[in-house]
């Protein structure tokens, strides 16, 4: 069903990065988020004014904040693919964090609301009449509330959307609050005393706590995290793997929205090397990454006196044998350094611990690669660290 929708709604296009594909995915989660709430809420206020029950009602009132949330996913895909403008000549990827925010705010306002509503119940108790019809309805609605999780994580992971990923983690406790509720109908067989009230402030708490945890994380997107380790390492190691890069410094990574991210980054190269040459080589890797990794990027040329072309393309010629080698997973904070006419190479290699023997020796591969890169040049001194 998940795969169905998502043709309809991007018309066969696969492109998840594409701002228009992202825009359509999110509208199709809002539509059939709105209709299914819609359908959930006013049933279950129905169903609970029917048995005079406060849980129920609950619910009901949750699944409507629900419908609102699913409005404000439309609303906010919509704003955010809007093109990028002179007051924001980034775009407003960002808005889809502020919908997420929002629509963490009105699951806690719901939860405060129910928490007020259970204790009028538990002051004012009222006997809850059980019926089988609007049990096996609850039971139904936890079914299709599961299914709408499980459709939105995958849409979210699809697309990489913090406001689907609250949806569908909302929805994944509106299960367990239904729930709740369903068992609360199923104790007026075991006791006459109204517990009704009681399930309403416990199922009112977990609306609460799941709207507590989506703020705390959209605050954190909003105030801006660091990037992902593997991020940093893909862009640093891909700059490295061009000619004439003998080192790279002070990468910075912006993020304005999901699949909108600017990267800047300084790169080392020989003083001598004709500019031309440098500067097409620049602008392939920041052609050729920037696709890569879906991002912008911007590369600043520091010429470094000390080091001679001769020297850069030895250097080449060592990165070219430290990837050679299958073992090594990846390359990190490669620099070339010279002082006091020292010259030396400091790198941190990751190794891939599943290519590793049994008999594996940190100290004597350490050994060996040295000796191998020190037969390219061996008038540079070497301080490799190695980590598994």
């Amino acid at each position: 069903m998940t795969e169905y929708l998502l043709n309809i709604a991007t018309k066969g296009n696969k492109d998840y990065g594409d701002e228009e594909v992202r825009g359509r995915v999110g509208y199709i989660s809002g539509i059939v988020g709105l209709v299914i709430n819609l359908i959930l809420s006013i049933s279950k206020l129905i169903i609970g004014l029917a048995i005079s029950s406060i849980a129920v009602m609950a619910d009901a009132f949750n699944n409507l904040s629900d419908a609102a949330s699913s409005i404000m996913t439309i609303v906010g895909f919509k704003l955010s693919n809007s093109p990028p403008d002179e007051k924001h000549p980034y775009g407003h990827g960002r808005v889809e964090y502020i919908t997420a925010f929002i629509i963490s705010f009105m699951v806690i306002m719901v939860g405060f609301q129910f928490i007020k509503s259970s204790l009028d119940r538990i002051i004012n108790p009222k006997a809850v009449i059980f019926q089988w019809i609007p049990f096996t309805f609850l039971i139904l609605s936890m079914i299709s509330k599961v299914w709408l999780s499980i459709f939105n994580r995958k849409l979210s992971e699809k697309i990489d959307s913090s406001a689907l990923k609250a949806v569908s983690i909302d929805s994944l406790w509106d299960v367990v609050t239904t729930f709740i509720v369903a068992s609360s109908l199923l104790s007026s067989f075991v006791t006459d005393y109204p517990i009704d009230g009681y399930i309403g402030i416990f199922v009112s708490a977990l609306i609460l706590y799941s709207g507590f945890s989506l703020i705390k994380e959209n605050i954190s997107q909003l105030i801006g995290e660091a990037p992902e380790e593997d991020l940093v390492n893909c862009i640093t190691e891909g700059v490295l793997s061009y000619d004439y890069v003998l080192g790279v410094h002070d990468l910075i990574v912006h993020n304005y929205g999901p699949k909108k991210i600017i990267a800047t980054i300084d790169v080392e190269v020989p003083y001598d090397i004709d500019i031309v040459t440098i500067h097409n080589i620049v602008d392939k890797a920041e052609d050729e990454i920037g696709e890569k990794y879906n991002l912008y990027l911007v590369i600043h040329i520091d010429p470094i006196k000390k080091i001679s072309k001769d020297m850069a393309k030895n250097i080449n010629s060592i990165k070219d044998e430290l990837r050679k080698d299958n073992v090594i997973k990846c390359i990190k904070d490669f620099k070339f350094m010279v002082e006091d006419s020292e010259k030396y190479i400091n790198c941190d290699l990751i190794l891939d611990y599943e290519k590793l023997d049994k008999d594996f020796s940190k100290s004597k591969f350490k050994e060996e690669l040295i000796a191998r890169i020190k037969s390219i040049d061996s008038s540079i001194g070497y301080n490799i660290t190695i980590d598994i």
